[in-house]
């Protein structure tokens, strides 16, 4: 059960680090990720079943996904459309695309395919289960998107980035081309949340064009709730509480599916829970900002009166 609850956090996790990018630091709120998700998942099914190689697969997975960004971004960019339809132009579109992918399938298993949870399976038989060792795969995978994350974000162009979500027009005052960078930060959000998408077909076994379905909400869900754990303004902190809080809503999501019945709760009430996980986060965050106002404030009549 703790191995399935890691396994499904950090593989979604890397999904949930591609949310982060937009939702948090760029302040655009995407909905792409709903077709952008399976979008990785078809791409990366049909090029497994072509026998192509996995690496190769997995990096076109990740093109794909910056093109449905990048997609999306000159929509809103150059046509003028806010984000929210922007996203959802682009989200439509790759639903009909997600079935060219996969010749005019809904969707296609993996059933004796060589993926990369059956090589890793495959080498470390003699070693470790195959749970532990699919389990040492995400976490690999996880940590070196994370730390890739990290270094881009200590770059010119990823502050340039960081600072576009705080203040657009400090960015612009200081001569940046706000669009391309907003392009950028798009794009790579897509992509990373297209490679999740990749490896949950090849763990799961199948590529679906539904995998998608609410997919965002849940992304969103687990960024709110690794706010929670920790709090700080570095990086790496912040991508940590990303994968930590993707891990924590899967296990809220597995207590909801094999406990819930004890209180009458159904798979289909999943995504109820979902929501209210949301919308108790969004209370608290509102809660929290009050009382550090209310602080400050008291903070400033104490120095003014002494």
């Amino acid at each position: 059960m703790i191995e399935g609850i890691f396994i499904e956090g950090l593989a979604y996790g890397i999904m949930v680090l591609g949310v982060f990018i937009t939702f948090r630091i760029l302040n655009f709120p995407d909905l792409t990720v709903d077709g952008s998700f399976p979008l990785g998942a078809t791409v990366m099914a049909s090029a497994i079943i072509a026998g192509w190689n996995l690496l190769l697969a997995l990096a076109i997975a990740f093109i794909a996904g910056w093109i449905a960004g990048t997609i999306t971004a000159l929509i809103h960019n150059k046509l003028k459309v806010p984000n929210l339809l922007a996203g959802i132009l682009t989200m439509t579109m790759l639903w009909s695309i997600n079935i060219r992918v996969l010749g005019n399938r809904a969707n296609l298993p993996l059933i004796r395919q060589t993926t990369m949870i059956t090589w890793v399976r495959s080498i470390t038989a003699e070693v470790m289960s195959s749970h532990m060792a699919v389990l040492l795969f995400f976490i690999i995978a996880a940590l070196i998107v994370k730390l890739l994350l990290d270094l881009f974000f200590l770059t010119d162009l990823g502050m340039c980035l960081g600072a576009l979500g705080n203040n657009e027009q400090m960015v612009i005052n200081q001569g940046v081309n706000t669009e391309t960078v907003k392009i950028i930060g798009v794009s790579l959000s897509n992509g990373l949340v297209a490679v999740s998408g990749a490896l949950i077909a090849q763990f799961q076994g199948f590529a679906d064009v539904n995998l998608g379905q609410g997919i965002i909400v849940a992304g969103l869900a687990s960024v709110m709730i690794g706010e929670f754990l920790l709090r700080s303004n570095r990086i790496w902190v912040l991508t940590t509480r990303v994968l930590l809080g993707s891990i924590l809503y899967r296990g809220i999501m597995y207590l909801g599916r094999y406990y819930g019945y004890y209180i009458n709760l159904t798979p289909s009430d999943l995504k109820l829970i979902t929501g209210l996980l949301i919308i108790v986060s969004l209370i608290v965050t509102q809660l929290r900002r009050q009382r550090s106002y209310f602080e400050r404030e008291a903070k400033v009549h104490e120095e003014e009166s002494v």
